[in-house]
């Protein structure tokens, strides 16, 4: 009796997993099943681009076995279902990679090399592993054309980016703002909300807290019948109180003044803190101990309460003594002033304000017309303390006249040049830091009670954002950026997201939907070389400038540019732009440092030079549905057969990734979504119940698990172990 299926006496998958896949690359199967459909009703479905700079893992089977099985399925039924891949080449884990193979920090570039040697590297990287993730994709059975794929750092796929973001420009979603975010001393870049969302970007972390005494001038009578007055406020960055210039209170908190001793160096004093907190840091029997009778060293240190209390809007305009005199500030600065923001969940209910390290410190210090601690550097720049780099600025590295007037050296000197975190040097190493290792939050802590300045210094175990590729802290720093202003568009973007359908619907609802609920405006700024230059224009004084749209239309600028005499040639002349072939296109490279050599010319006949900064390489990922395509070189009724699409899945991580963004730039420029269907699969752990990772060393190798079982069994396991 014949049979059309192959029959085996001993069932080795392995086996049968290659004999089948000869079978349809023999046979160009996936091929024939497309162009037996065409003319079909499409299935659409889009395909997230991976960086080929990294070897494939285990996670990427699952989320491509989910794919293949939605697209088979649908092939099966009748659709034509059309699978692009591509690839995601631009941002930092490429440019990390390439430091790392080149021995160079991001300060070496345009110094020991050049920005077009770095580049160059970038591009070859970017691509290191195709190879191995095009035998992944043919060894499990994952249909996607890989013949003719999208590649980000396309000259075409650019020109779509910066027409989308001229399309932004043009209904007011872009603009520029000097403002606190989060940075990546360690990338040397400023990161964006959903970057610094990524799973496994909050973690605990052991810092050293200091509850800090601000010497109170002019204080109340009442509170001067019992040694010193302080205020006292709890930080968990005592690396930041040398920029303190303003104490934050509640306006309707109690505030209460208690009679005590420092218990570090014995002195009389009277604390001023929330009425509600007392308990926090004075223990309710001390409260029985006569204050007379205290000796210093005592391990029980008495207080008094007293019964009159203050609103902190009746202490607002309270002045107090800088505590760490280091750098002259305001003639305004070192008073109480109030902020809604502030609570009696922690601390102290007084918040020492830094308005260069905090959003809510900027934005309460720009209210009371308070500056924020600034130095000016040796090109005459005013910066905060803390350098781009994460460490005290040196002392040569600033302004001679402004340390001559504005440094005390002999108190700053002894602290210039310490990185605020050990992570950021560079000769830090995970594997040999010690958990007794002293940091600067230590030895500033230590001179403060060595100075009578602080009441408790402890350990405290909090949540703390790390950065998503180098996995080192980050800081809130203030840098001029480009935004795009999401919020505009927030209650749409909830809209829209109510008519996807979401599996499991309770990340559409919950994980992401809070997130849409919760938008910040998008950080879009990036101070890299590698990557999608802004397409925007300025000139000196920054009251012109220009968003460039298309290739067509920087050439146009371009001949404005020299018949102005503010270029001397245009580059890539002589390429017929209305019908440029591939092999044209390939001509112009709108990366830097070329796009950086083009001077424009504004309308009043001023030059104009490029933004410096590269877009977040999640822009490039969130416009594939147009940028795949060339859009807008594609007649709207084709595009239209192909958006949005019907179908993607990843997993649960790209809530705040590539789900995002797609929704986000569609929402703005379409005003439509860009997927309906949205399959959400969750993490590969290992038998500990923790994420797999190769740094880690527990993650499964895809390879040596399909060459030894085949990949229907793994598919199987996978699938039927995570239902989404």
């Amino acid at each position: 009796m014949s049979s059309k299926f192959p029959e085996y006496d001993h069932l080795d998958l392995s086996e049968v997993n290659k004999e089948v896949l000869k079978e349809w690359e023999e046979k160009d199967v996936f091929k024939k099943s497309l162009e037996t459909r065409q003319g079909h009703p499409r299935f659409v479905f889009y395909e997230g681009p991976p960086s080929a700079n990294g070897m494939p893992g285990i996670h990427h089977v699952i989320a491509r076995s989910i794919k293949d099985i939605f697209c088979r399925y649908k092939t099966m039924k009748g659709f034509y279902v059309s699978r692009k891949a591509g690839w995601d080449t631009h941002g930092l884990p490429v440019e990390l990679g390439v430091e790392k193979t080149l021995g160079i920090t991001k300060e070496d570039i345009g110094k020991t090399i050049s920005v077009e040697e770095y580049n160059n590297a970038c591009r070859k990287e970017v691509m290191k592993y195709t190879k191995e993730w095009e035998d992944l994709t043919r060894k499990m059975g994952y249909w996607v054309d890989m013949s003719d794929p999208y590649i980000t750092y396309d000259t075409r796929y650019i020109e779509t980016l910066w027409y989308l973001l001229k399309d932004l420009y043009k209904k007011g979603f872009l603009y520029k703002g000097y403002t606190i975010q989060p940075y990546s001393p360690a990338a040397g870049t400023g990161l964006s909300t959903h970057e610094l969302n990524q799973p496994g970007c909050y973690r605990d972390v052991k810092d050293t807290t200091c509850t800090a005494q601000f010497a109170i001038k002019n204080p109340l009578s009442e509170w001067t019948q019992f040694g010193d007055p302080f205020f006292l406020a709890w930080t968990t960055t005592p690396w930041t109180l040398p920029s303190n210039v303003l104490l934050a209170v509640g306006p309707n908190i109690d505030y209460c003044a208690v009679q005590t001793y420092n218990s570090y160096t014995g002195k009389p004093m009277t604390a001023v803190l929330a009425k509600s907190l007392v308990n926090a840091y004075f223990p309710a029997k001390n409260a029985e101990l006569p204050l007379e009778d205290y000796r210093p060293g005592d391990k029980h240190v008495p207080f008094r309460v007293l019964d009159k209390t203050w609103k902190g809007s009746e202490i607002a305009g309270i002045g107090y003594e800088q505590l760490i005199p280091w750098v002259k500030a305001s003639d305004n600065a070192f008073k109480v002033v109030t902020g809604d923001f502030v609570t009696t969940e922690d601390g102290t209910g007084i918040v020492h304000i830094a308005p260069t390290f905090g959003a809510d410190d900027a934005k309460l210090g720009k209210e009371y017309g308070v500056p924020g601690l600034m130095m000016t550097d040796k090109d005459g720049n005013q910066r905060p303390m803390v350098d781009l780099k994460g460490k005290y600025f040196k002392l040569e590295d600033l302004d001679p006249q402004f340390v001559r007037e504005g440094v005390n050296v002999d108190l700053y000197g002894e602290y210039a040049g310490r990185y605020v975190k050990n992570e950021y040097a560079s000769e830090w190493k995970e594997e040999t830091s010690r958990p007794d290792d002293t940091t600067l939050d230590i030895d500033l802590s230590v001179m403060l009670k060595q100075q009578n300045k602080a009441f408790r210094i402890e350990k405290y175990v909090h949540n703390y954002p790390h950065c998503w590729r180098t996995d080192k802290p980050v800081l809130y720093y203030p840098l001029d950026s480009w935004f795009i202003r999401a919020t505009a568009c927030k209650d749409r973007m909830v809209e829209l997201n109510n008519t996807i359908n979401w599996k499991p619907a309770s990340t559409g609802s919950g994980r992401f939907g809070k997130w849409l609920e919760n938008l910040q405006d998008w950080n879009l700024s990036r101070s890299r070389y590698w990557g999608t230059p802004l397409p925007i224009w300025r000139t000196e004084d920054g009251k012109e400038e220009k968003c460039i749209g298309s290739l067509k239309e920087l050439f146009e600028e371009m001949q404005k540019a020299v018949q102005a005499g503010v270029m001397t040639e245009i580059p890539w002349k002589g390429i017929g732009l209305n019908a440029a072939s591939e092999k044209e296109f390939d001509k112009i490279d709108l990366h830097r440092p070329y796009v950086d050599q083009i001077v424009l010319v504004s309308d009043s006949g001023k030059p104009m030079h490029r933004e410096s900064d590269l877009i977040d390489v999640w822009f490039d990922s969130g416009a594939m549905p147009f940028a795949q395509v060339f859009y807008p070189h594609i007649p709207e009724e084709e595009f239209a057969q192909i958006y949005p699409a019907d179908f993607i899945a990843e997993g649960v991580d790209q809530t705040r990734g590539w789900f995002y963004t797609l929704h986000a730039i569609s929402t703005m420029v379409k005003d439509s979504v860009a997927f309906k269907n949205v399959v959400s699969n969750g993490l590969v752990l290992d038998k500990n119940g923790n994420k797999m990772s190769k740094r880690l060393g527990n993650a499964v190798d895809p390879f040596s698990t399909i060459d030894k079982y085949g990949s229907d069994p793994l598919r199987w396991y996978m699938i039927t172990n995570a239902s989404p």
